[in-house]
């Protein structure tokens, strides 16, 4: 090769050589906001497109009152721009992380503060916010607007413009969600409208689509309880009472005290898996926050029909 041409392929190496470490910077530069849950991970994407990077903690099928998390995803948090967190203690097992950053000046939503609180009663007797907002569409197009209010004044670098439409993107398909919800939910009989889940998880599509939380398996909010013999007794009395068709059981969870209820109940009663606290993996149908509800929503119309 002459040596003119082989100057001219070194310049180029080295322009090439530049270019890439100028795009390797830029990526690295990329703001990152943090999220704990799968369901709130899946609605922050849906806001930020392509404005930052948005790293998930939870994976799918995991329990959000008791995964972990590794110390590189601990450093994670640390560096954050934004963490994005439930609230109402939902995240029991890395709440002390994310308290750590956000004494560390690192800036963080809950995402529960934008949403009116139900309250519930634990197996102590103490009232509670519960923290399962998101089985009400409304709710989460509340939360919504405060995760990408919170994008823009705290990442820096993302385009505002861009947030804010992706958001009244997502709210649109919220308010189709809530549509077909209510419409499926229409062919339930009044006297059918009765739900028993693995622990309290349903209260707010209760109140806002007009269903009767009979009870639960696990007295509580949190799966990390545990329920006595009194607890089953009473609940089997309360199936007989309200003529209850159908036990509900978190995908993420064993069904094997729904089934035992189901059993001591003495009666024909279903016990139907749904996804309430964790979004599935690719092809459960259960991937996206939609996707899970309109399953669950199928799934529960079917039961009680």
């Amino acid at each position: 090769m002459k040596r003119g041409a082989t100057a001219k392929v070194a310049a180029a190496l080295l322009a090439l050589g530049l270019a890439l470490s100028g795009c390797s910077a830029m990526a690295a530069e990329r703001p990152t906001v943090v999220v704990t849950t799968n369901i709130l991970g899946d609605i922050t994407r849906n806001l930020v497109g392509g404005e930052a990077d948005v790293v998930v903690l939870m994976e799918s099928n995991a329990d959000p009152h008791s995964f972990g998390i590794s110390a590189k995803q601990a450093a994670v948090i640390e560096n954050a721009d934004l963490v994005i967190h439930n609230g109402a203690g939902l995240e029991e097992g890395i709440l002390n992380h994310v308290e750590a950053a956000a004494a560390e000046g690192v800036p963080n939503l809950a995402a529960m503060d934008a949403v009116e609180p139900l309250q519930f009663s634990h197996d102590d007797g103490d009232d509670a916010a519960d923290p399962h907002f998101w089985t009400d569409p409304s709710r989460v197009g509340l939360a919504a607007d405060a995760i990408a209010e919170s994008i823009v004044e705290h990442v820096d670098g993302v385009d505002s413009t861009v947030v804010r439409s992706q958001a009244a993107s997502y709210k649109a398909e919220l308010d189709k969600l809530a549509v077909f919800m209510e419409e499926s939910f229409a062919g339930i009989e009044p006297a059918r409208r009765k739900l028993i889940t693995n622990h309290h998880v349903f209260g707010y599509l209760a109140q806002r689509f007009g269903f009767e939380v009979i009870g639960a398996v696990i007295p509580s909010g949190t799966t990390l309880a545990s329920p006595s013999s009194a607890d089953l007794n009473d609940l089997t009395g309360k199936i007989h009472a309200a003529g209850v068709v159908a036990v509900f059981a978190d995908s993420s969870q064993p069904e094997r005290l729904a089934q035992v209820l189901a059993a001591e109940a003495g009666q024909d009663i279903a016990v139907v898996p749904l996804f309430t606290e964790s979004l599935g993996t690719e092809g459960s149908g259960a991937h996206t926050y939609l996707e899970m509800m309109r399953s669950n929503t199928e799934r529960i119309t079917h039961a009680l029909s």
